[in-house]
């Protein structure tokens, strides 16, 4: 029994100094796996037990168990060294001085088509506009008949769409804002001053300065003893605002069913000074919007006194402002979301 007992004892104090020197996790699993599996020395010198009297196996069988316990806290003691080791090393590598500066983190900018929506908003709220949300899909009533436009208007045909149904369509215009607003001011409290900012389609060809969809901006101030004067005045400040304080403005006649009498304005060629380019078509003046005083026909649709009331309506392309004043010949660029492209309008 003693010889037997001599073996563990012998076994304990290698498998220790064996476990002692581990340098690694996987190296402790080896030792492990050798001191204590089914074919490791243990169990080879219990099997010598079978060679002993029966009264004294208990006590060697007993003192096998200790030396088995005695090796896996031993074991184990060693795991949660290397462990922490391996913890300490690891943070000792990947410190952070957190006194150093972060990282910055890339921060995104308003499109340039909504950051001109949104000068141009300024300028004109600082005039006392509000603004006024509609619908993209509008009842054709207000696209076309409350403006002026009945069914066999042959306005309509320059406005082509897409319809939903006979009487729902995408609106054309923005000028179906001016139409809900007009039926619902009290005109009793003050006169009635809005613009309208949004998306409208119409059926066209996609080139470098078309689109089927595109941003319009449409106003209107109707009130008692609104003039032509107004007009100009309010336009001429809200171009000068965009463009530069030193930009010619011009007034035009021109036509459009719910105004009258209507104008074209025009600015001065940026590019070439007025002396004529491609840019101007060789004219020395670019059309930016046009407007006129609102149509008495208008005013009826909504239940306003014409007599009365009166006043002017305007509309502006905001992805044409947004190409004169960015020098950006070609449209399709604002809706084909090129990082290089975008990324060079930084808001102010």
């Amino acid at each position: 029994m003693s010889s037997l007992q001599d073996k563990l004892v012998a076994l304990q104090k290698q498998g220790i100094k064996e476990i002692e020197k581990s340098d690694d996790l996987k190296q402790l699993n080896d030792i492990r796996v050798n001191l204590l599996g089914k074919k490791g020395p243990i169990t080879e010198v219990l099997r010598g037990m079978r060679d002993l009297a029966k009264e004294e196996r208990p006590a060697v069988g007993s003192f096998a168990n200790k030396v088995r316990d005695a090796l896996t806290e031993s074991i184990e003691t060693r795991k949660q060294a290397l462990e922490t080791a391996k913890i300490e090393h690891q943070l000792a590598q990947e410190k952070l001085d957190v006194t150093l500066p972060g990282t910055p983190v890339k921060q995104g900018t308003h499109h340039v088509i909504m950051q001109t929506v949104e000068t141009l908003e300024s300028v004109f709220l600082g005039m006392g506009f509000k603004v006024v949300l509609g619908y993209e899909v509008e009842e054709e009533k207000y696209n076309f008949e409350k403006l002026n436009m009945p069914k066999d208007h042959p306005a309509r045909d320059m406005q082509d769409t897409f319809y939903i149904n006979k009487d729902i369509l995408m609106r054309t215009h923005m000028s179906p804002d001016e139409a809900r607003t007009l039926e619902q001011h009290d005109f009793s409290t003050s006169p009635m001053k809005m613009i309208g900012p949004g998306r409208v389609y119409r059926r066209d060809t996609d080139d470098a300065t078309h689109s089927h969809q595109f941003f319009q901006m449409e106003g209107q101030y109707i009130g008692e003893h609104v003039t032509m004067a107004d007009l100009k005045g309010t336009l001429s400040f809200a171009i000068r605002q965009f463009f530069g304080a030193e930009r010619k403005i011009r007034f035009r006649p021109s036509y459009f069913p719910f105004t009258e009498p209507s104008v074209e304005v025009d600015i001065f060629c940026f590019k070439c000074n007025g002396v004529g380019c491609d840019v101007c078509k060789h004219s020395g003046w670019i059309e930016v919007l046009g407007a006129g005083m609102t149509h008495p026909n208008v005013l009826k649709a909504a239940g306003v006194d014409p007599v009365k009331y009166g006043g002017f309506a305007f509309g502006l392309g905001i992805d044409r402002f947004a190409m004169l004043k960015y020098g950006i010949d070609d449209i399709r660029q604002f809706y084909q979301n090129d990082i290089r492209f975008l990324s060079q309008f930084t808001e102010a």
